[in-house]
């Protein structure tokens, strides 16, 4: 199928009460799409950072009662899964849809990681717009603006704090014309990516080892 962007009434769908329901939806109105973005995105990470990169869209399989707030398709260099390794994100919850660079809490590069991120922190500073935002937790909505974020608290944070994370990139909210525009979409994650991947390339030297 060819991507035809995202609509207000996939937003809704994380208004609507019950897992079995509400997961109805998201298979058939949101999995489709994040395919075929992850179909899209892997080659072009590939050429950007050097890795060989595969997606996975989520499953939400271990949910039993609550229904997801959020859904996604991560994109990594390994086939078997991506929560242990850095990856790409893009998804939505009710509110935005997100395009992330991602290391979470499972991954065990997490400290040599945060090292490399507090010794290049001046350059970061630098090369991440003020528009972006980061974010210590993956499962929540919030985020703090670039041009506001203590980088230094929360490299640190991501070093000392064995169930935190680091995550960089955009949300667009979901009435930005963009978010139904396809091409102009696909265009924006792709220049998100082009920012996100210096990050990614820090963690190569650990990974690769």
């Amino acid at each position: 199928m060819a991507f035809t962007g995202f609509s207000r009434e996939d937003f809704d769908i994380f208004t609507i009460d019950g897992l079995e329901p509400r997961m109805d939806q998201l298979k058939e109105k949101i999995r489709p799409k994040l395919e075929v973005l992850g179909q899209h995105f892997a080659p072009t990470l590939s050429s950007l950072v050097g890795d060989e990169m595969f997606y996975h869209v989520a499953k939400h399989a271990r949910r039993k009662v609550n229904p997801p707030k959020d859904t996604w398709v991560a994109i990594a260099n390994s086939n078997r899964g991506y929560k242990m390794l850095p990856h790409f994100q893009i998804g939505l919850f009710e509110t935005h849809l997100f395009v992330w660079f991602a290391v979470i809490y499972e991954c065990p590069i997490k400290q040599q990681f945060a090292k490399h991120l507090l010794e290049e922190i001046a350059t970061i500073k630098q090369q991440i717009p003020d528009h972006f935002v980061w974010s210590g937790d993956h499962t929540k909505p919030e985020a703090t603006s670039h041009h506001e974020a203590d980088l230094q608290a929360l490299f640190e944070r991501l070093r000392d704090v064995k169930k935190a994370e680091i995550l960089c990139g955009i949300h667009i909210n979901r009435n930005d014309p963009v978010v139904t525009d396809a091409d102009k979409l696909i265009k924006r994650i792709d220049e998100t990516f082009t920012t996100l991947s210096p990050l990614y390339r820090l963690t190569s030297p650990i990974h690769s080892s």
